[in-house]
């Protein structure tokens, strides 16, 4: 009997090259992504959105950085980690929304949770950090062990 898989799982296996091995993967929401929901709220929640946008950040880096690279996305997405690269991708049809190679993240950062939402931040290389939104604190450990253990495993 064929072994069942997530639409997740088969999202973020989509388009990987041949020697490429998933490491681990999990849905976020990009904090530059979640600013569409306070509209949903009025101005309240608006002046709300803006004041959490100002405190806590979406990014960091000037225009040329890596995390400014990002395009504007809207709702979830599936981050995916592999041995090659790090990115986003359509969490229903794995469909790539931007990914970097694997060398140029640094390390991921847990940060205070914010009601529901477990936060975190991805660090580049150069200096850049992107902030992401999980349902759950084990996606934000799965990211950090897979990162680490890919950082052991290239003898950095």
């Amino acid at each position: 009997m064929p072994e069942v898989i997530s639409v997740q799982h088969q999202a973020a296996l989509c388009q990987l090259a041949p020697d490429e091995q998933l490491l681990t993967y999990g849905i976020v929401v990009p904090v530059k992504s979640a600013e569409g929901v306070k509209i949903k709220h009025g101005r309240i929640g608006g002046m709300l959105g803006d004041q959490l946008m100002q405190r806590y950040g979406a990014q960091s880096g000037g225009a040329r950085s890596i995390a400014a690279a990002m395009p504007p996305t809207s709702g979830a997405l599936l981050m995916r980690v592999t041995d090659q690269r790090v990115g986003l991708v359509r969490h229903l049809d794995g469909t790539p929304v931007w990914e970097v190679p694997r060398t140029w993240v640094a390390h991921v950062e847990r940060r205070p949770r914010l009601q529901l939402m477990a936060r975190f931040r991805v660090h580049y290389a150069d200096g850049s950090w992107l902030a992401f939104l999980t349902a759950r604190r084990r996606t934000i450990e799965s990211f950090t062990t897979a990162l680490s253990n890919a950082d052991s495993a290239a003898g950095r």
